[in-house]
């Protein structure tokens, strides 16, 4: 080892009792380095005891300035990663820990290498090599485009390798790592997205953006843009309804994914995101927080996202649509007002009552796209929908609606899985009443109470009723006030093309 390096110890012990002593393995790696260190590591666990005991220290710092003959080490660091591992959400705690550690000792030390020694018990499963790698990059992840230079270096700027060491690794885990990295590109895509200015990125950027994952996918993508002509003959009335406000041109946006060695698909998937790149609510103009309506095309993020992994994972069976219908929700001479009535383009009128619930508007011309038009045998939609689901379930769980069993179960282990997390809300048939209008098909909003249901009541009826199809409201988790964007949702449809994969095989 040589300058600017760092090292971070996993360490987990053997099941015990509350006043045991935690120790390290005999013949672990954290043991050999022990020796050494002159028993330092030890020596810090049991000065340390009552975090190592728990699984709760989020990195103890130890007094080593260097190895034996191995030149200069930056910080070494002890995270207690606990005795259980026998869950997903045991996994996903156990490495964020781990990941928190990593990035603490890469920020304040500013290493270009960092070595990481990970025991046996972690180590050996597949799914706990994943969740480590995808949650460290994801607490890499630093915007800085719209900064100026002198303040856009970040903390992990000068990281260039980080170096895995463990007796036990599976011969999976490269694979492990590739779809990890995989993962994180999209979800990276994602948060780009939605921190992006509404000036910077609107439907036209949005639609070069899904040309690049096109170009650069090496050949398993292709891109197809409808502007507002091609929507009009396709008759996406309700689509453009909502874009007739601003002066950006609409972008129906169409991503496909061909499997490369298949000549044809086993089958057929699409996922579909509201892709409203700012939203003053049209005539029903915003009274709070429009400042934020740059995040309304969260969904459309998530589908790109997932487009982008999808496209690095290449699933080998299963053909993916990803489906935008991008465009901005302003005011203007030619705004759609409260009591308009708009046709889509499978025939349905709707009366507009409320010219702020747009999104539903786009995404039924998309879902018509997607369930008619392509064909897809199952289709999820994402959209930052309702302020009723953050109601709901507050802004760090999405809500899921679907009829179908076995759809549902499966975008809850994918949810389970990334830790995006959701939870399946009821699709209460009973509600449809407040969608009925005294002069056309339906309304685009219910009454005061249900906001939510209604909305996914809305979207279901542009998807043919046999078809599985799930509804997944993202308002609250895509955004962190905190942070700014989490990126949720991009790996959650990854894992769910890759699980649909799978289950051909």
């Amino acid at each position: 080892m040589g300058e600017g390096q760092a090292v971070v110890y996993g360490v987990v012990g053997s099941e015990k009792d509350a006043d045991e002593d935690f120790k390290l393995k005999v013949g672990s790696p954290e043991a050999i380095f022990d020796e050494a260190f002159s028993g330092m590591l030890q020596a810090s666990i049991e000065e340390n005891a009552e975090d190592f005991k728990n699984g709760t220290s989020a990195g103890v710092s130890i007094p080593v300035l260097s190895l034996p003959s191995s030149g200069s080490i930056l910080k070494a660091s002890l995270t207690s990663l606990g005795t259980k591992f026998s869950t997903p959400s045991d996994v996903r705690s156990t490495a964020s820990s781990l990941a928190s550690s990593i990035t603490s000792v890469c920020s304040s030390t500013k290493c270009t290498t960092l070595h990481l020694t990970l025991p046996t018990d972690f180590s050996s499963r597949p799914e706990s090599v994943q969740a480590l790698v995808t949650k460290t990059l994801d607490l890499m992840y630093t915007d800085n485009r719209y900064r100026s230079e002198a303040n856009s270096k970040t903390p992990f700027s000068s990281l260039s390798t980080i170096n895995f060491y463990s007796p036990s690794f599976p011969s999976t885990a490269s694979a492990s790592i590739e779809t990890a990295i995989a993962l994180n590109a999209g979800a990276s895509l994602c948060k780009d997205m939605v921190n992006s200015p509404p000036n910077i990125l609107n439907p036209l950027s949005m639609a070069d953006l899904a040309k690049r994952i096109a170009k650069e996918s090496g050949g398993n993508m292709k891109c197809q843009v409808f502007g507002s002509k091609e929507c009009e003959k396709r008759g996406m009335g309700a689509y453009l309804g909502v874009a007739r406000g601003s002066e950006t041109e609409p972008q129906f946006i169409h991503l496909t994914y061909t499997p490369p060695t298949s000549t044809k698909a086993a089958r057929k998937l699409a996922i579909v995101g509201k892709g409203l790149t700012f939203d003053a609510g049209g005539y029903n103009i915003k009274t709070a927080m429009m400042e934020l309506m740059k995040f309304d095309m969260g969904g459309s993020a998530a589908t790109l996202g997932s487009a982008l992994a999808v496209s690095k994972l290449a699933p080998a069976n299963t053909e993916v649509h990803f489906v935008v219908a991008a465009c901005e929700n302003m005011v203007n001479e030619r705004a759609m007002r409260p009591g308009d009535v708009l046709t889509a383009s499978n025939g349905k009128t709707i009366e507009v009552l409320n010219t702020d619930a747009e999104g539903r508007l786009t995404l039924a011309d998309a879902l018509i796209y997607a369930d008619k038009e392509l064909g897809a045998e199952k289709i999820v939609d994402l959209a930052t929908l309702t302020g009723a689901c953050m109601i709901a379930l507050g802004n760090q769980v999405a809500g899921v609606w679907t009829d179908n069993d076995d759809l549902a179960a499966n975008l809850s282990e994918c949810s389970t899985e990334t830790g995006d997390k959701s939870w399946r809300m009821p699709l209460e048939s009973g509600y449809d009443d407040q969608l009925k209008s005294k002069i056309a098909d339906m309304t685009n909003l219910g009454g005061r109470y249900g906001g939510a249901i209604t909305a996914a009541l809305f979207l279901k009826k542009f998807v043919d009723e046999d078809k599985p199809y799930a509804h997944i409201d993202i308002a609250g988790p895509v955004w962190s006030d905190k942070s700014g964007a989490t990126g949720f949702g991009a790996k959650m449809m990854a894992q769910w093309v890759m699980k649909e994969d799978v289950e051909i095989e």
